[in-house]
């Protein structure tokens, strides 16, 4: 990432009156209060690229998940995609898959390239790995996830799907301190390897309950600094947040090739 200047750059001019330069992905995150590991959308740290953060305000845990009207949520949430896309972000995300609830919602309201949820993957997984094979969908909780969430990302929800929740149906005690606002405690916290051996640990009895699955996507945005002990685990394609926003970051932001022949 640093290296010696661009000298393809020469000349530059005002873009889309846009007030920031060199920008990559914009993130909307909860109004909410807890942690993430490296991995974690909310975690700056462990990415490769520019990242601008922006808190869709009034839209915490409960409500864009717990709450079946999901009507509030809507203006503060164009709000932050606007604000990110006018600061000179070039493509916008979310960080919790629940977001796809309103991924045509803010795809229609801004003129960048919008990735609201993980499960945008979904339909690219079905091709990937065929008709015959399953996608496993992990999600924190599958009660909450609707077919309304699968439809708006591109998902047919009677198609070659599987999902599991990994808080309501598996049970992940370090997950229900950090986003279960009926038991996480008045300081949410988590511990690494107990969170990564519950990963492993769905994971492997999900893809045991459905041996037809061909690919596991983590839809939840602190899941994905677990992926590679998982896929260790089931030795399978595994499609997390992580492995969209590196797409994203790369079809906005095109890098050189550098080599021999």
């Amino acid at each position: 990432m640093h290296q010696n200047r661009d000298f393809g750059i020469n000349y530059m001019r005002t873009r889309k009156n846009h007030t920031c330069y060199g920008m990559g992905i914009g993130i909307m995150v909860l109004d909410d209060a807890y942690p993430g590991f490296p991995g974690d959308v909310r975690n700056a740290s462990a990415w490769g690229f520019p990242i601008q953060y922006e808190i869709a305000e009034g839209v915490d845990n409960h409500t864009l998940v717990w709450e079946e009207d999901k009507t509030p949520c809507r203006e503060p949430i164009l709000r932050a995609a606007k604000k990110l896309e006018r600061m000179g972000c070039r493509a916008i995300a979310a960080e919790c898959g629940y977001f796809a609830y309103f991924q045509k919602d803010v795809a229609g309201y801004v003129d960048v390239p919008v990735f609201m949820s993980s499960l945008l993957q979904v339909p690219f997984i079905q091709q990937v790995i065929g008709p015959r094979k399953t996608v496993g969908i992990v999600c924190a909780q599958k009660r909450f996830l609707t077919d309304t969430h699968l439809k708006n990302a591109g998902i047919d929800p009677t198609g070659n799907i599987v999902i599991a929740g990994a808080q309501d149906e598996y049970g992940c005690p370090q997950f229900d301190t950090l986003w279960d606002h009926e038991k996480r405690p008045e300081v949410p916290e988590s511990f690494y390897d107990q969170s990564e051996k519950d990963m492993v640990r769905i994971c492997r009895d999900f893809c045991r309950a459905h041996p037809g699955i061909g690919a596991i996507m983590l839809e939840c945005t602190g899941m994905q600094p677990f992926a590679r002990a998982v896929q260790r685990e089931v030795d399978l394609p595994v499609f997390s947040w992580g492995t969209l926003l590196d797409y994203a970051y790369s079809v906005v932001a095109h890098r050189d090739y550098y080599g021999h022949v």
